[in-house]
């Protein structure tokens, strides 16, 4: 019997868990579930046979290293920092290790050990980072080996809420980590136009956006996510003019979001002292030039909207003018602001969300121009086994499978950009309702 490690049962570790556990008897597989919460993780294994749940501090060096020793293989769902103390155990005791997280240099620099170990450190095999890379990988071995030459990639995602429980004047809930939705573009993006370098700092990135529309879903809005170029090598597009990847929004949405950015509510370094006794109207006025002017006023003529636009009615909606407390005994306006949209844009009890993916292709073929577009959208089937715990956790477990059963041969620090994995995962993935049209 193979022994599987699951640390975290978080919401994004549901639909993986499910899958291990459906899977245990005919793979002869025992699966275990360890949580900082005992009762999480009590409800992810349902009283199966073959599953058996754990409370644990992942920072208990004695217990994590004892339970990854007894185990063939670990799956983190941890939270991204903590993945490296899991790796190093890993290695440390020769065991498979699989995450949804993109690869970070001091990952990166466990490659060799893993390698001599002759293990897996399986990163970026979620949804994104994980789905695009097998899609993205699949259509342009494809196209090369048919001869042609890739002119132009762009590759855009996003977690959103379903059409028809779309409420609020954002066209936005939450539908993964919020903390990661604040800051998100909060760094310089980098990508390649026409041949041309680009950067796009934090101050633009909701400024530059394209249009993208995707069929029977209307029109989105894409902004540039992290260093596309860091891609360009490991895709084997060396020569291609055009090199992007984006992030998914509902149209208007990043106008406004621009409009929180440069009032200063997504700043994460301020230290509010006095946030416990706040208002929102307060902390508004606050991050406001001064003026005579009515908080109102003044904000329009510092945004240069009027109180009749979308931007204005979006941002009054938040309830950023009212005497409300925030709610924060000590933070920064970006902690606040994370309070707030929490209550705001709350996916509520039987609301389903929704993922959105499209992948643009253009290429040369017999001195002709072609252009390939590849879509994707899968919504959720409840609160509990959501599109994106469907399309992080699934191919993360499918990985696991294939893994167990020596069907992936890669070893070291890897992402899943070969045919071993994505011939294989997209296959099975087609069974689950995740599957791209073009």
């Amino acid at each position: 019997m193979k022994k599987i490690l699951v640390f975290g049962a978080g919401l994004s570790a549901s639909y993986l868990i499910k899958y291990l556990l459906a899977q245990s008897k005919k793979e002869n597989w025992q699966i275990t579930v360890a949580d900082q919460s005992l009762a999480l993780a009590l409800s992810k294994i349902k009283k199966h046979e073959r599953g058996t749940a754990i409370e644990l501090n992942i920072l208990d060096k004695a217990k994590r290293a004892t339970l990854i020793e007894k185990h063939e293989l670990v799956v983190s769902m941890m939270p991204p920092a903590l993945h490296l103390i899991i790796a190093k155990d890993c290695v440390k005791f020769k065991k498979h290790l699989v995450t949804a997280s993109y690869i970070s240099p001091e990952m990166k620099k466990l490659h060799g050990a893993a390698v001599k170990a002759n293990v897996l450190l399986l990163n970026e095999i979620g949804l994104d980072p994980g789905i695009d890379h097998l899609s993205a990988m699949q259509m342009l071995n494809e196209i090369k080996s048919g001869g042609g030459q890739i002119e132009s990639f762009k590759s855009y995602c996003g977690g959103l809420v379903a059409p028809e429980y779309d409420t609020n004047p954002w066209n936005y809930k939450f539908t993964w980590n919020p903390r990661n939705v604040i800051l998100a573009g909060n760094a310089t993006a980098t990508y390649t136009e026409n041949g041309q370098l680009k950067f796009i700092p934090y101050n633009r990135i909701f400024l530059q956006t394209e249009t993208i529309p995707v069929k029977g879903y209307g029109l989105f809005e894409a902004y540039a996510n992290r260093d596309s170029n860091s891609y360009i090598k490991p895709y084997g597009i060396e020569n291609t003019s055009t090199v992007l990847r984006g992030t998914l929004r509902r149209k208007g949405f990043c106008k406004s979001w621009n409009q929180l950015i440069k009032l200063g509510l997504t700043d994460d370094q301020l230290k509010l002292t006095n946030s416990d006794s706040l208002t929102w109207r307060e902390l508004i006025s606050a991050l406001l030039p001064s003026s005579n002017r009515s908080v109102e006023q003044n904000l329009c003529a510092f945004l240069g909207i009027s109180k009749q636009s979308a931007e204005f009615k979006k941002l009054q909606w938040l309830g950023i003018l009212e005497e409300k407390k925030l709610g924060i005994a000590e933070g920064s306006p970006a902690q606040a602001l994370q309070k707030l949209l929490q209550e705001k844009w709350k996916l509520n009890k039987g609301e389903l969300d929704m993922i959105v993916m499209q992948h643009q292709l253009t290429y040369s073929l017999n001195g002709k121009i072609k252009k390939r577009i590849s879509s994707l959208v899968v919504k959720g089937e409840n609160e509990v086994y959501t599109a994106m715990a469907k399309t992080v956790g699934l191919p993360m477990a499918i990985a696991v499978k294939l893994i167990l059963q020596n069907k992936i041969k890669a070893r070291g620090v890897v992402i899943p950009l070969t045919e071993e994995f994505y011939q294989p995962i997209l296959k099975e993935l087609k069974k689950y309702g995740i599957e791209f049209y073009e």
